[in-house]
């Protein structure tokens, strides 16, 4: 029976610390938070019954366990990256490790990756879903899309990214049987909201001098993404970013009754590694390309 292995996330955290003798540019290596490297290695160390580093003020330093653990799991972490490296022949895929919103990368992001697949065959795009702030993330990634300039990791490069301005959208058969000519018209719809973009409906209110409009009724789901599926389906109308729903109107799934009616939101950022690889770069760079391309 082979013996029962430790998380290997939290072995590849130490290996990072132990060689920098630094939590700090353990995350940075590992791109991800201070905290996090410390959540690792505190499992770790419960997994293993020892102390592997003595914590100082300023600094750790390894214990004679955490020597001792770091001779052996060194030289095991290039042995299998060699392995799995020869197993790809030597060529192997560049991973770019793309973190962000799940409404984001289901609409916009993962719409336009066949693109890039066919323009970069060498590079495997890793789409990670959170929706929690990059700097408490748990895993790793080389490149993060956010609409705030807050919550990164330090040593991040954070760039502007995507402007975007919200919309009314429904599906056309709901506004062919309830046209809507304008805002008092929606008084007879149903709201389709979000948890996560809840004020939108009252901000749009007061910005087309509409404070005390009420739709019929309201239905909330957790994430904008069923929000906008229900919009397709005809359950009500929602506001929507129009970043996220480029492909739904231009596919007719989607249309806006008042289109010269738009809020404007807070843009997307991206954070980028200070390391960052070629590949990641590549990545970049085909993302400034589709922001430009995009209607």
């Amino acid at each position: 029976m082979l013996p029962r292995l430790p998380p290997l996330n939290a072995v590849r955290a130490f290996a990072a610390a132990a060689r920098h003798q630094s939590f700090t540019r353990a995350a940075l290596e590992l791109h991800v938070t201070h905290s996090a490297i410390s959540r690792q290695i505190k499992a770790l160390e419960a997994h293993l019954g020892v102390e592997l580093f003595e914590r100082k003020t300023r600094q750790v330093l390894l214990t004679a366990a955490g020597h001792q653990f770091h001779a052996q799991v060194g030289p095991a972490l290039e042995q299998i990256g060699a392995a799995a490296e020869s197993l790809r022949g030597g060529t192997p895929l560049g991973a770019v490790k793309v973190n962000v919103r799940p409404t984001f990368a289901v609409r916009w992001l993962i719409p336009r990756l066949p693109g890039f697949v066919a323009k970069h065959p060498d590079i495997e795009p890793q789409v990670m879903t959170s929706t929690l702030p990059p700097d408490k993330a748990v895993d790793e990634f080389d490149l993060a899309i956010r609409r705030s300039t807050k919550g990164w990791p330090p040593g991040m490069q954070i760039h502007p990214f995507l402007e975007d301005e919200v919309l009314v959208v429904g599906s056309p058969a709901l506004f062919a049987s309830r046209p809507v000519t304008g805002p008092h018209s929606l008084a007879s719809h149903v709201l389709l909201l979000s948890k996560s973009r809840s004020h939108d409906w009252e901000n749009w209110k007061k910005q087309v001098n509409a404070p005390e409009l009420n739709p019929a009724s309201c239905l909330q789901f957790d994430h904008l993404h069923f929000v906008l599926q229900a919009a397709v389906d005809g359950l009500g109308f929602a506001l929507a970013p129009v970043s996220l729903i480029a492909h739904d109107m231009a596919a007719g799934r989607l249309m806006s009754p008042l289109p010269e009616l738009r809020m404007a939101l807070s843009r997307h950022y991206f954070g980028l590694a200070p390391n960052a690889t070629p590949e990641t770069q590549q990545f970049v760079q085909w993302l400034m390309d589709e922001m430009k391309a995009a209607p």
